[in-house]
């Protein structure tokens, strides 16, 4: 009886062997995306983040802030991040250097400029209103202190002639700097933007993305090595990044506050509610993270304008962005 026993639990165990042969065991990947700031605007990656999206695609995200799109370009370039999420134009930068292994833009994030420009007085606006004073505009050949000097000449106001651009502050000092007394206004992003307002130190007066249009503003890029040797995680991250673009753009304010709340832990979910609504009211994120060409040549004449690139310099769109990734979300 008990050799009869031992028989049945030793096919039994054969069994259940022969089964778990059969199946494919998923396995996670870790990826290390390095962003430029840690900020409200990028709420679709939050969400997908928390709400589950990148676990998934079998994918475990390391996040770190890089403080500045220059610093999140070395990581990438150095390998200590395998994805970057900043503006195009360390893309831009790098490829006109001659680097062989350039990154490439493989999805888009926001399409327009997410900072708001801050002043000291809350009377009605006027971009006349800045004739004569000195903005802190952030690093000088980064896209927002590049869009804010494409704004200010949209709107008659020559940097460095009518307005002065304050660009000695590093990207994540500027509201201290403001709030201890340096320039008369500074663009901020959010939430810094309203805590600072909050805090009764300055008042959010205009948002610089709806003045400048739709441009590339930040984007996931990698190496194309990393791309060539990693297709299917590049596939999978694209892939978690627009289902978090389609919840923000189905789901109130509110809620989207809600999903993301846990990485700002210093701000309120009402805070982070209103931003979010600002946010959306100036349409600042993409539906899909296909980037759009003739987007990125507008940011092309933003840096053309500011001095920072010449027309001969300009990329040709094919050789700097891969949307096959983002046309291929399923």
């Amino acid at each position: 009886m008990k050799r009869a026993l031992s028989f049945v639990l030793l096919m039994l165990m054969l069994v259940a062997a022969c089964c778990g042969c059969g199946q494919k065991k998923e396995t996670t990947t870790t990826v290390s995306l390095n962003e430029v700031t840690h900020s409200v605007f990028y709420a679709p990656q939050y969400v997908a983040m928390n709400k589950g999206f990148f676990a998934e695609e079998n994918l475990n995200i390391e996040l770190t802030n890089g403080g500045g799109a220059d610093k999140v370009m070395t990581a990438v370039v150095s390998g200590q991040s395998n994805i970057g999420l900043a503006g195009p134009e360390a893309c831009i930068y790098v490829y006109n250097q001659g680097k062989d292994d350039y990154p490439i833009v493989f999805g888009q994030l926001t399409k327009r400029d997410g900072s708001f420009l801050v002043g000291r007085s809350d009377a009605a606006f006027s971009w006349a209103n800045l004739k004569g004073t000195t903005v802190i505009g952030g690093r000088a050949g980064g896209v927002p202190e590049m869009t804010l000097e494409y704004v200010l000449r949209q709107n008659g106001l020559v940097p460095g002639q009518d307005v002065t651009v304050d660009t000695t502050v590093q990207f994540n000092m500027m509201a201290g700097a403001f709030t201890g007394g340096n320039g008369d206004y500074v663009t901020l992003f959010e939430p810094t933007a309203t805590q600072v307002e909050e805090a009764g130190q300055g008042y959010v007066l205009t948002s610089i993305g709806q003045e400048s249009g739709e441009i590339p503003y930040t984007a996931y890029f990698a190496s194309q090595s990393y791309i060539k040797d990693n297709p299917e995680v590049i596939q999978h991250f694209t892939n978690a990044v627009a289902k978090g673009l389609a919840w923000v753009q189905s789901h109130s304010a509110a809620e989207v506050a809600e999903a993301i709340a846990d990485q700002f832990p210093d701000t309120s979910v009402e805070v982070l509610t209103s931003v979010v609504q600002r946010y959306q009211d100036i349409d600042a994120w993409n539906a899909t993270p296909v980037m759009k060409q003739e987007s990125l040549e507008r940011l092309e004449t933003v840096m053309e304008t500011a001095g920072v690139l010449e027309h001969s310099q300009w990329v040709d769109f094919s050789k700097l962005v891969d949307n096959s990734f983002a046309e291929a979300v399923k």
